[in-house]
């Protein structure tokens, strides 16, 4: 079975904040805004007036916690007794993640993501990653409704911190070195060869325009490479992990990364940033005593990733290795080794200088 679920439409242009109200009050009139105290900073002027213009009425939601069980329920909740048609998720990953949970679990309510970051493709991605109330991973929620509309302002992104940008960055090349192992071995797999072939144009992507990308950002400059790099990190990411089958391609990477999210000292780490030193890792699993993929070093290095987990120190790798979770079915159509042993190997062999 082959299945792509996507959101609806996908908006991208500079200023697009002044005219989201049109595009939401298309969706409902009553809408419950899921945001941040920084992205409201910068959104919040022009898209309240947009609102108020198309006669929509909303209310305000100041997250301050994690995309957890106890948020989305406390939200739900405030969806319900505001009778919300539309739930607004303004901001980084985690509140676009709760917004789309909150939505996914009223039969009477869309979402609508207006990512104010480009750290992750969760703006367009099918599920919400679900932590607990310390930060630590604990479960993915598959999406049965993905968002209504995408809505990206090329402005807001370009004046946000580079640092942003460059863990996005990672986290959608991450899409190409986890899915392309597993088309060595089922290379006539229709559902492998469109994640791989969308995660291949997003690396030439950040190849072509990556560095002229972080320049203008670090400028502030809304550029053709700027955006073509914001579209590859959210759209072309995001696409890439829409398409499924029903074998399981999980990335290795990913799965490291999320056993590190129960490590304090890492917990100021970006998820792009846990991402890109788990590349490293998968790499090591890949090539052994070869050393990780030239190009993606680079790319780890261009882009400022963490190369070892120096704040952990080596006495946490057996604990790490072994709570890693890849399932059978998943490991054995990998071509390489995804145990335990191999993990914590690779873990120790993080620690040389690259």
């Amino acid at each position: 079975m082959l299945a792509i679920k996507s959101p609806e439409t996908y908006h991208h242009q500079a200023g697009l904040r002044h005219e989201a109200g049109k595009i939401i009050s298309g969706l409902g009139q009553t809408v419950l805004l899921i945001t941040s105290p920084q992205a409201w900073a910068r959104t919040g002027p022009a898209l309240e007036a947009s609102l108020r213009q198309h006669g929509v009425r909303w209310q305000v939601d100041i997250m301050d916690g994690e995309c957890s069980e106890t948020t989305i329920a406390r939200l739900t909740q405030r969806a319900v007794e505001l009778d919300a048609s539309v739930v607004v998720g303004v901001g980084g990953g985690r509140v676009l993640d709760t917004a789309k949970a909150v939505a996914n679990g009223l039969p009477q309510t869309e979402s609508v993501t207006f990512p104010t970051i480009a750290a992750t493709c969760a703006a367009w991605s099918p599920l919400s990653i679900i932590y607990d109330d310390a930060g630590r991973y604990q479960r993915r929620l598959l999406l049965d409704k993905l968002p209504k509309a995408v809505l990206v302002d090329s402005e807001i992104i370009a004046a946000s911190d580079v640092r942003y940008l460059k863990a996005g960055i990672v986290d959608a090349l991450a899409k190409w070195y986890e899915f392309a192992p597993y088309q060595r071995l089922e290379p006539v797999s229709l559902a492998l060869n469109l994640k791989v072939q969308t995660a291949r144009q997003a690396l030439e992507t950040f190849r072509q325009h990556g560095a002229q990308a972080l320049r203008d950002n670090q400028q502030g400059v809304v550029s053709e490479a700027l955006v073509q790099v914001i579209d590859a990190a959210i759209a072309m990411a995001g696409m890439a992990n829409s398409i499924r089958e029903d074998k399981p391609t999980p990335g290795v990477a990913h799965a490291i990364h999320n056993r590190l999210t129960w490590e304090s000292e890492l917990h100021h780490w970006l998820h792009g940033e846990k991402v890109g030193y788990c590349l490293l890792v998968q790499s090591l699993l890949e090539r052994g005593d070869t050393g990780p993929d030239p190009e993606l070093l680079a790319f780890l290095r261009q882009y400022d990733m963490p190369l070892t987990l120096a704040p952990l120190g080596a006495a946490a790798f057996a604990d790490i290795a072994r709570d890693v979770a890849l399932s059978p079915a998943a490991a054995k159509r990998l071509p390489f080794d995804v145990s335990s042993g191999a993990i914590e190997r690779a873990l120790h062999a993080s620690h040389h200088a690259f």
